[in-house]
């Protein structure tokens, strides 16, 4: 009788990942940017048939993606070895050569809209702005262009234009907890939201009509709720919110007149229909847990890319408004049934200070168990861990360790209060949040306290190398991810239009240097005993090579044990798939000589 060995680490390595896509307005090709020859690349599908073909072979991630509703062509954006400084490119459905569109060395393109008759691209962009940028109007056919609205206060981005073109909306992001927006119009600029001296955010906006506009707002509240804007009295009103949910996306069916909201709180979404007819608010199913991105046709039809804890990202489609879904594509952890994988248990507990932090635990099955935790703070730090896919969980857990994923103060999705918490407080509230749910874990027998590990990259990259420095006892060793080492140096060497976001976020370095100081990993290279692997992208335009170098130098001259990864052709990120394992079999490698 034959027998299957047990799936190996190597193919969680080889698991496929979806970024974006874009469906042609006759819904006869879905065309979307994955990895599937190991680099991304555009691919197609012609439906309703689902065998896929290339359509680019530039290698590159895919930052924006649309099609023309004319049929003609596609804009897709590709940046340079995670550069993020998006170009924008037309490619015919078919592929063949890219054409430049908005080309230009060292700048970023964030693409907004296309025209009806394809002939108008709208863009907002850094050139001669990269602190607060411009936007344009862009014609395909003559060339011109026209700067339609100048960034001058805070960064400025383009958000939505009129079904005609005659009013334009966008929104000025004074930082991540506080973003206004407004409507240009030929007679003036107006604010959405009433005036307040209240922090609030403004997202998702969708034009209905020339007349009203529905947005996403938190204004007056903790949570998001659907808001309305009338052009014509210039009046604002809330719609609907739904309580405990924190909506986080909206799109129009002008065929149905339905709007779709996704809304959140936690660790999965919920998926909502809105009539504009009768203002009925209905609960839809959704196929996944997490919804990355939906698109409404003309048909009223819905395409939905998501991922779920044990499945990747993979695109659906529902032709009865969200009733059922079929799933185009199929990507799974090759060679391993969905049931075999971890699905996380929702975790809650109490911080040092009463506050409730929610948390994610992926439990190794006992019979492969080694008994070690990693703890895994999450990167933004206003973001969240979710329960949504990563492959580096999941093999980790194949390998026989649990993971702990704790959503600290400052995570995304549990309101504006709680997502402030972490403004000028990088390094005491989320750090005790983390060190709080160790105790949980050991106090409840989730976790030994000799036997756990850290992990994380971005801003868990910061806090690893932060709790390294100030509760080393607690873990066996570390691994570092592209995080930031010293607020000081980070606060000088972010993107041009972060720099204004900075000060809320982060601190001020000459009012708060002594907050900096005491926040900064580097001040606490003494409490670094434990080994260490660090990892970086030469490209990373966000927490640059300089973050990790003098990390890594200042240890090794006291002689600590570190090893020392750079990506030469990578950013903020892993954007090839060859690069993802090399960094996945390092991380493995460097943990398993501490679970004997």
């Amino acid at each position: 009788m034959l027998k299957f060995p047990k799936p190996d680490v190597e193919q969680f390595f080889r698991t496929l990942l979806i970024q974006d896509f874009a469906v042609s307005p006759d819904e006869k090709q879905l065309v979307f940017s994955t990895n599937l020859s190991g680099h991304y690349n555009l691919w197609a599908m012609n439906l309703p048939k689902q065998f896929p073909y290339q359509l680019t072979f530039k290698d590159q991630s895919s930052q924006a993606l649309q099609y023309a509703k004319t049929g003609e062509f596609i804009i897709v954006g590709f940046d340079q070895d995670g550069d993020e400084n998006t170009q924008l490119y037309a490619l015919q459905p078919h592929g063949g050569e890219l054409v430049p569109v908005r080309v230009q060395a060292k700048e970023r393109h964030f693409f907004a809209h296309l025209s009806k008759d394809g002939t108008r691209l709208y863009y907002t962009g850094t050139k001669n702005n990269p602190r607060f940028l411009n936007s344009y109007i862009f014609d395909l056919k003559t060339e011109e262009e026209k700067m339609i609205i100048e960034g001058k206060d805070a960064p400025t981005f383009l958000a939505a234009v009129s079904p005609d073109e005659s009013t334009i909306a966008y929104v000025k992001s004074f930082g991540n907890t506080y973003t206004l927006g407004y409507v240009h119009t030929e007679n003036g600029d107006y604010l959405l939201t009433p005036e307040t001296a209240e922090q609030h955010t403004v997202s998702e906006i969708v034009y209905t009509s020339e007349k009203e506009i529905y947005f996403l707002t938190d204004y007056d509240a903790d949570l998001s709720y659907l808001a309305k804007y009338n052009l014509e009295t210039k009046e604002f009103s809330k719609v609907i919110a739904v309580e405990g949910e924190d909506f986080s996306n909206v799109k129009y069916s002008k065929k149905d007149r339905l709007l779709y909201l996704v809304g959140s709180y936690g660790v999965e979404d919920r998926f909502y229909q809105y009539s504009l007819s009768d203002g009925k608010l209905t609960q839809l199913q959704s196929p996944t847990s997490v919804i990355v991105k939906l698109a409404v046709m003309e048909s009223g039809n819905l395409y939905l890319l998501g991922r779920d804890a044990t499945r990747p990202f993979n695109i659906f489609k529902s032709a009865d408004q969200g009733d059922t879904w079929e799933e185009l594509t199929h990507y799974r952890v090759p060679g391993v049934k969905d049931e075999d994988l971890s699905e996380p248990e929702v975790l809650k507990y109490p911080s040092f200070d009463g506050l409730e932090i929610e948390a994610l635990f992926f439990r190794a099955k006992k019979e492969n168990s080694n008994g070690h935790v990693i703890l895994w703070p999450h990167g933004g730090p206003q973001s969240l861990e979710r329960k949504w896919f990563r492959a580096r969980f999941q093999f980790l857990v194949n390998r026989g360790y649990s993971i702990f994923a704790p959503n600290f103060r400052g995570s995304s999705n549990y309101g504006l209060k709680f997502m402030k918490m972490v403004e000028g407080d990088w390094g005491y509230g989320p750090r005790l949040d983390n060190i709080e749910g160790l105790e949980w874990l050991i106090k409840n027998g989730y976790a030994d306290r000799d036997k756990i590990l850290l992990m994380g990259g971005s801003y868990g990259g910061y806090m690893a190398l932060l709790l390294h420095g100030r509760h080393a006892d607690y873990f066996k060793a570390v691994v570092d991810i592209f995080g930031v080492s010293n607020l000081f140096s980070f606060y000088d060497s972010v993107p041009e239009f972060w720099k204004p976001y900075m000060n809320q976020w982060v601190g001020d370095p000459v009012k708060d240097k002594e907050k900096f100081t005491e926040d900064s990993p580097i001040t606490y290279l003494d409490g670094m005993v434990k080994p260490m692997l660090v990892i970086q992208g030469a490209n990373d335009p966000r927490v640059v090579k300089a973050e990790s170098d003098q990390i890594v130098e200042a240890l090794r001259e006291k002689g600590r044990d570190v090893e020392y990864l750079v990506l030469e052709d990578e950013g903020h990120g892993f954007s090839k798939k060859e690069n993802e394992i090399k960094v996945d079999r390092k991380i493995l490698e460097f943990f398993e000589r501490f679970v004997n």
